[in-house]
């Protein structure tokens, strides 16, 4: 496995210009997996027991976090993050904090899931962010309340150990636990700032809903559809194909560099299991100069099946929701776009139902994950 940088200490103090060019980052391998704690996929932090200098909400917002050094409040700097006051300690003999005193959000992830890394986003708290964290996750079907979740019944699982972090920085953390998720608790020891939290994995949908739905959108990634691989990623990424609803601006679907050779671009996805598909949808919202001119759908059945054209090459319009009506169903496990010769799609839907060979094999993985 690939080493996870580390980032400790505090930042050097903010001295005007771009605030993100001492920011500390790197490229964390798992982060090619979609974020389930995205706002869009239905995430929201349920929860906080100290959210005193900022709201815990801004832990999920999609954008990178903003700093305005002249923005003041009646309680202090305003920060784009869940920022909590300063603990003390219980007399002016012992002023500092107990080891174990801590602060904690509760997060509900968008879609049930396996967690393959989560990475705590520090930036702008240069000395004024926790110590360390940590990260608990648990399964809890239904709606549950904090309560509910806070209950002495409900068992956690350590995902990210108390682990010291740096300020103004991106600190990563692989998870190898495979259990389907729904919801974390991350805690910040023993006090300060976190400005995103960002929890990149595998949706596990729940087959009897599944089920009960009939027909969906088989490649979503609510359903469980991934993407595996595209051919380039240099503006946004591909997993914007999948999320739910339409696109609402140009940065929310996905678009490759201009091409200078006679080549194409493509993305690969992963169906929520075996399906035959009957329809689909391709929506070039808000890519007006810029959408692909041309696309085609493909589709395999199996790792090692052929890949077989569903939909040929067919023009398409920009800003625009394109249908298309197979003439006979089309049966696979994986899906490929091919766009020509480059620019960019917003959407991609693939509307079917499972195989009764899909069915199963999606029951006994949602079973074998505890979900």
């Amino acid at each position: 496995m690939t080493a996870i940088p580390r980032f400790t200490g505090d930042a050097s103090p903010y001295s005007g210009g771009d605030p993100y060019a001492d920011y500390r980052t790197a490229d964390f391998p798992f982060t090619s997996y979609a974020d389930l704690a995205d706002r869009r996929l239905g995430a929201g932090v349920v929860a906080a027991n100290d959210e005193f200098f900022a709201e815990r909400e801004n832990l999920l917002v999609p954008e990178r976090a903003e700093f305005d050094p002249e923005h003041f409040g009646h309680k202090g700097k305003v920060m784009d993050g869940w920022e909590t006051r300063r603990r003390r300690g219980v007399s002016a003999d012992h002023p500092w904090p107990a080891d174990e005193d801590h602060d904690f959000a509760l997060v509900r992830l968008g879609a049930p899931g396996v967690i393959r890394g989560i990475v705590v986003d520090t930036a702008h708290f240069r000395g004024n962010y926790p110590q360390a964290v940590s990260v608990e996750g648990t399964a809890v079907p239904g709606s549950p309340s904090p309560a509910e979740l806070l209950g002495d019944d409900v068992k956690w699982t350590t995902l990210v150990p108390r682990t010291p972090v740096g300020g103004h920085a991106a600190n990563g953390f692989a998870v190898a636990t495979e259990q389907c998720f729904t919801h974390l608790r991350i805690r910040q020891h023993p006090d300060g700032g976190i400005a995103r939290l960002r929890v990149h994995g595998e949706v596990v949908p729940d087959p009897a809903w599944l089920a009960a739905l009939g027909t969906f959108d088989v490649v979503a990634l609510e359903n469980g559809g991934l993407v595996e691989d595209a051919s380039d990623l240099f503006y946004s990424p591909a997993s914007h194909t999948i999320q739910p609803g339409r696109s609402r601006k140009m940065d929310d679907g996905w678009e490759t560099r201009r091409r200078r050779d006679r080549g194409h671009d493509w993305i690969r996805y992963r169906l929520s299991a075996q399906a035959r598909i009957r329809a689909l949808e391709i929506d070039t919202a808000y890519l007006k100069g810029n959408s692909a001119g041309w696309a085609s759908v493909s589709v395999k059945d199996g790792e090692d099946g052929d890949w077989r054209e569903i939909l040929p090459r067919t023009r398409l319009q920009p800003d625009t929701n394109h249908r298309f009506v197979l003439p006979e169903p089309a049966v696979g496990t994986h899906a490929r776009v091919d766009i020509f010769p480059d620019g960019g799609i917003s959407r991609l839907r693939l509307f079917g139902s499972l195989t009764q060979e899909g069915t199963n094999r999606l029951a006994a993985r949602h079973q074998e994950l505890g979900g």
